[in-house]
C-alpha cells in the first residue's frame, strides 16, 4: 500500500487516539452498562459491546495498514510530474469544469473532500503524468476526458 510520509503520519496518530483515548471510551461505557442490571435485555451493554467491535476492527485494520505501507518518498518522484501528495488541477474537456485534486495513497483516500487514490482510476490515469497532458478515465457515466492544467 502507497502513502505519503503525510498519510502515514495520520495513520499512526488515529492508531494511537483509538488505542488510547477511545478504547477507554468504550471501556468506561461498558462499565456504565453493565451497572444497569441484566445483560440479556440491556439495550446499552449491547451497544456499547457492538462499538468495541468496531473499534477493534479498525484498530487491526490500522495496525496492519501501517506494517505494510510504503512510504512514497520525494527521491523517487519524476520531476513535474503527478505522484502521491500531488495537487492536480485539470479540465473536464467535454464541460470545460476545473477541478483540482490531491493524490493519495488508497487508506487516505477521500473523495468528497478531493483526496483522490492512486489506485483509483482517476489517480491511475494521473499518475507519472504532467502538465498538458489529456488522460481518459473509465467512469460509470462513460470515458471521461481531462488535460492536466497544473501539478504542485
Amino acid at each position: 500500500m502507497l502513502v505519503s510520509p503525510e498519510g502515514y503520519e495520520k495513520l499512526k496518530k488515529e492508531l494511537e487516539n483509538l488505542k488510547s483515548v477511545e478504547r477507554q471510551k468504550v471501556a468506561d461505557n461498558i462499565r456504565e452498562a453493565k451497572s444497569h442490571g441484566d445483560l440479556r435485555e440491556n439495550a446499552m451493554y449491547h451497544e456499547a459491546k457492538l462499538n468495541q467491535k468496531r473499534l477493534e476492527n479498525r484498530i487491526a485494520e490500522l495496525e496492519h495498514a501501517l506494517q505494510v505501507a510504503q512510504i512514497v518518498d520525494e527521491a523517487h518522484r519524476r520531476e513535474g510530474a503527478a505522484h502521491i501528495g500531488s495537487q492536480v488541477k485539470v479540465k473536464d474537456i467535454q464541460w470545460g469544469d476545473t477541478i483540482v485534486f490531491t493524490l493519495v495513497g488508497g487508506f487516505e483516500a477521500d473523495p468528497a473532500n478531493d483526496l483522490i487514490s492512486v489506485t483509483s482510476p482517476l489517480g491511475e490515469a494521473l499518475l507519472n503524468r504532467v502538465v498538458g497532458d489529456k488522460v481518459e478515465v473509465q467512469a460509470p457515466a462513460g470515458i471521461q476526458q481531462y488535460e492536466i492544467l497544473d501539478i504542485s
